[in-house]
């Protein structure tokens, strides 16, 4: 596909997924925090569980929730399902253009490794089919029964596939995985259990039958699980620009510990919206900050000692590093790239001049030297020594 073409193909699907994962989100954290905020009230009639008043835009809000459904269907009810589905679409169609049509360049690395496109594509389909069947059955399971064993179940599974997709794909490929397959998780849980459980409620209030409350209870279980399930996404989707997060051994731990610190921050919203208060919600957050903070400190000391290992030595003046960037970078970062995957240098960075290869001296150190993220899957074979030499150049030479 012309390079151009795919470019704004990309531009435009992204574009899209991201204004309609924002219309899902935002739905989302408002039931949520609807369901959460309700308060009980001793004038309210037969059946509702409780009610919140709301005020936004100049206008009042009363919204009411029942306990199972009303005794008569309105007119008008309104449905919230296409931001999910649409979101899910446009975000597999990323996943297609970015991962599947450039799978040697960014699906597989080597390294890891050594797979076919075919290969490689079958195992990434594979893995978000099979993880949501996973989730699902032990949702249905006697585990699914009791909340926190579940929520115990469902995060080892999801580190059970970092794990499993830091072995097979590139670094930044297996971050986006695993973001893909809890997205697909929460996309199927609207479609396959939360749309149908409702549809299933409004059929029987049509037919004059009363409602089956499980039904509500596991629609509320899965929206509940895609409430806490929504912030490691949001990150793991933006995680390509930070190569400090997946190029490194312990990118499969560091998701685990960002589902768990994104989840506490979930929690801890969720609580103040329910009224809750007390010191222990807000160390919830300290808890949160801690393990963000163990990340960056962790990622620091692994780049400092892949730079102390590469750049122990004198000093390298720039002309010295000049043929090694030639080699090994400028098949991409040209204005004139060889590499058919690109038409333009990615993000306008070239390395045609020696001025330009100095100008970018901080990044080069930061994704060849300290997270050796460039060259991508180290397609050109960039050499621990050649690395080394543009370490200490970017470290102590002549700019």
């Amino acid at each position: 596909m012309d390079p151009i073409l795919l470019d704004w193909l990309s531009l435009f699907v992204r574009w899209a997924h991201v204004m309609l994962g924002i219309g899902w989100i935002g739905t989302s954290f408002f039931f949520i925090w609807l369901d959460m905020s309700l308060r009980a009230n001793p004038n309210q009639p037969k059946g509702v569980a409780g009610e919140s008043w709301m005020v936004h835009g100049g206008g009042f809000y009363h919204a009411q929730k029942y306990l199972v459904a009303p005794v008569a269907l309105p007119k008008e009810l309104h449905w919230f399902k296409y931001e999910a589905y649409y979101t899910w679409v446009t975000g597999f169609l990323m996943l297609v253009l970015v991962y599947y049509v450039q799978a040697r360049t960014f699906l597989i690395d080597p390294r890891v490794l050594s797979l076919e496109p075919l290969q490689a594509i079958a195992l990434s389909v594979g893995a978000l089919a099979i993880g949501w069947f996973v989730y699902d059955r032990l949702c249905k399971s006697p585990l699914g029964r009791r909340t926190r064993w579940l929520g115990l179940a469902v995060f080892l599974l999801a580190v059970a596939v970092a794990f499993f997709f830091s072995r097979v794909f590139s670094g930044r490929a297996a971050f986006l995985h695993l973001g893909a397959l809890l997205g697909t998780i929460m996309s199927a849980n609207v479609f396959f259990v939360i749309i149908p459980n409702q549809k299933l409620v409004v059929a029987d209030l049509l037919a004059g039958r009363r409602p089956n409350p499980a039904l509500g209870e596991q629609a509320k279980q899965r929206s509940l699980h895609n409430n806490y399930l929504t912030l490691p996404v949001v990150l793991t989707m933006i995680s390509s620009h930070y190569p400090a997060l997946f190029e490194q051994p312990y990118a499969w731990l560091f998701a685990a510990a960002i589902i768990v610190g994104a989840g506490l921050v979930r929690h801890y919203h969720n609580l103040k919206d329910a009224g809750r208060s007390g010191n222990w919600i807000d160390w919830l957050l300290v808890y949160a900050a801690g393990i963000a903070i163990s990340l960056v400190i962790v990622s620091m000391d692994l780049a400092s000692r892949n730079r102390s290992a590469a750049t122990a030595g004198a000093p390298v003046q720039l002309a010295e590093v000049v043929t090694v960037i030639q080699n090994r970078c400028v098949a991409c970062h040209s204005a004139t790239p060889s590499d058919g995957s690109f038409r333009g240098p990615p993000k306008g960075i070239a390395f045609d001049t020696p001025e330009e290869i100095e100008r970018y001296a901080g990044q080069i150190l930061r994704v060849a030297v300290e997270t050796e993220a460039m060259p991508l899957a180290n397609r050109t074979e960039m050499t621990p020594e050649e690395r080394a030499l543009v370490g200490r150049w970017a470290l102590g030479g002549d700019h």
